[in-house]
Order: C-alpha cells, then sequence, then structure tokens
C-alpha cells in the first residue's frame, strides 16, 4: 500500500479498511509526533498527542477533504490538540527537555558549557511563549511549513499567521535579549 496516494489510502480507510488507515499512520506518524513534541516539550506527553491524533483523525475521516494534501490536515489536528491540551485548566507548561535531546557537545568543555547555556536560554524563551505563539514558530522554524501552510494547517489567515510570527518573534528577542544581559 505505500504506492498509494494519501487520497486512495484515506477513501479505503473510510469504507473500513483497517491496513489502509494503519499505512497513513506509518506515513505520518513521524512528522505529527514532531509537532506534538515541539509544541509540548515532553516525549511522553508528545507520544500520548501523537497517538490521540491518529485516533481522533480517523473518526473524523469524513470531514477530511480529498481535494486538498492529508499532511497539512493531520498536522493542524495535532497542533489543535496540542494547544488544547495546553490551554486546559491546571495543565501547567513542561519543564525543559531532557539533557539527551539539548544540542550536542562541541570538544571542548568551554563549548560544551556554552551550548547548553544557549539552547536551556532558548528552550526557556520557547516555552515561556503563549502556546498559540508557539505552534507558530514550531511550524515556521521547526517543521519548516510555508505561510500558506501554516495558514491552512492552522486554519488562519495568512496575515494573522504573519502578524502571529512576527510577535512570536519579538517577544522571543525580547526574553532573550532579557537574559543575555
Amino acid at each position: 500500500m505505500d504506492a498509494s496516494t494519501d487520497q486512495e489510502l484515506v477513501h479505503l480507510a473510510r469504507t473500513g479498511n483497517l491496513d489502509a488507515y494503519g499505512a497513513v499512520v506509518l506515513r505520518y506518524q513521524e512528522s505529527v509526533f514532531n509537532v506534538c513534541y515541539r509544541i509540548l516539550q515532553e516525549r511522553r506527553e508528545a507520544e500520548d498527542l501523537a497517538q490521540e491524533t491518529f485516533l481522533r483523525a480517523h473518526s473524523r475521516l469524513h470531514l477530511y477533504d480529498a481535494e486538498r494534501p492529508f499532511g497539512p490536515w493531520i498536522r493542524r489536528v495535532a497542533a489543535n490538540l496540542c494547544l488544547n491540551h495546553l490551554e486546559s485548566p491546571g495543565t501547567n507548561l513542561f519543564p525543559l527537555a531532557d539533557e539527551e535531546n539539548t544540542v550536542s557537545p562541541a570538544p571542548t568543555v568551554e563549548s560544551i558549557s556554552d551550548n547548553r547555556e544557549t539552547a536551556n536560554q532558548i528552550q526557556k524563551a520557547l516555552n515561556s511563549l503563549p502556546p498559540r505563539y508557539r505552534v507558530i514558530i514550531e511550524l515556521r522554524h521547526f517543521q519548516e511549513l510555508s505561510y500558506g501552510e501554516i495558514a491552512e494547517t492552522l486554519n488562519l489567515p495568512i496575515s494573522d499567521v504573519k502578524s502571529h510570527l512576527f510577535r512570536a518573534r519579538k517577544i522571543l528577542a525580547e526574553k532573550l535579549n532579557e537574559t543575555s544581559n
């Protein structure tokens, strides 16, 4: 089934073919997990919400427009689940990622320390962003989506994507500037 298009697989999945939906999951599991992990910054939560993304998407395949690409649709489901999770009462922002997820160390002791400090500062600044801005940064800079793809993924006008990205970058710059002073 790997040679099938997303639309063909989704059509088969809509008719109850679980193997077809399994192929869709295999095709998109890495990108969905990456979206969840970048937003949540916690591996177990990202794994849980990535799995929830595919369960929710399966139950809502009837809402997917087969004339459009599947990737942005499934990433929008993941991003919205993560945003809802972060914005729900009682949900705390997650701590910094474990050391195993930081920047790879350079050969010298000084550069190892500098890299970790810089990575921690950036991570703290990213974690302090409002969830909607964090998602925009994730999709643009880590998933490398275009403005149009982000707009489609989040169901926002392109002008909103640009203004959210501008505000998010400004806040990040201010926070990073504060920590360097």
